[in-house]
C-alpha cells in the first residue's frame, strides 16, 4: 500500500489527502514533499507533525475550515467527510429544540475566533452537547488548545478510514 501513495503523482496525492486536515491542501502539499513514506503511520505521523508545527494563524485556517455542528442551514456545504461524521452520530436527526441549542451554542462560540470543534466520532448528540455547553465557558487559549487537540483526532481518525480503504 505505502508503495503504492508513494508512486502517486503529486495531484493524485493532494486529492487523497486533502480533506484530511479540512481542506487544507497546503498539508498535502508539504506532506507530497517528504516523500517516501517507509509505512502509513509514518506518513500519518509526518502529516500530524505538519499540522501541529505550524504557525498559530495556519492553525486558525484550518479551524476556520471546519463547520458549525448540526447547522442544518449549512449541510450542503459540508465536506463528503464532516457530513459523514455528523450524520453517524445523529447530528443531522436533531429535533427543534436541540437544533436551535446548537445554533445558540455555535453563534455563541464565535467569540473565540473559530468554530467548536469536537472529533464527534462515537460520541452521542448529549455527549456532544454537554461538551459544548462546558467548553463554551472556556477561555481563548484553553480552547485555541482544545482546537488543536480535537482537529488532530480528527484528522487521525480520518487518517485510519483512509487506511482502511487503500
Amino acid at each position: 500500500m505505502i508503495n503504492k501513495i508513494n508512486k502517486l503523482a503529486k495531484i493524485e496525492f493532494i486529492k487523497v489527502f486533502a480533506n484530511i486536515f479540512e481542506n487544507s491542501e497546503w498539508i498535502a502539499k508539504e506532506l507530497h514533499e517528504q516523500r517516501p513514506f517507509e509505512s502509513f503511520e509514518d506518513l500519518s505521523t509526518k502529516m500530524i507533525l505538519i499540522f501541529k508545527n505550524s504557525t498559530k494563524e495556519k492553525k486558525l485556517e484550518v479551524f476556520n475550515k471546519h463547520p458549525s455542528l448540526a447547522d442544518k442551514t449549512k449541510i450542503a456545504s459540508l465536506t463528503k467527510d464532516s457530513l459523514h461524521e455528523q450524520t453517524v452520530v445523529g447530528l443531522d436527526q436533531c429535533n427543534e429544540e436541540e437544533f436551535e441549542e446548537f445554533k445558540n451554542l455555535n453563534l455563541e462560540y464565535k467569540k473565540f475566533g473559530f468554530p467548536f470543534i469536537l472529533a464527534v466520532k462515537g460520541k452521542s448528540k448529549n455527549q456532544i452537547l454537554e461538551n459544548f455547553r462546558e467548553r463554551i465557558n472556556s477561555d481563548q487559549k484553553k480552547e485555541f488548545d482544545e482546537a488543536t487537540k480535537q482537529v488532530t483526532q480528527i484528522a487521525s481518525l480520518r487518517l485510519e478510514e483512509l487506511k482502511k480503504k487503500i
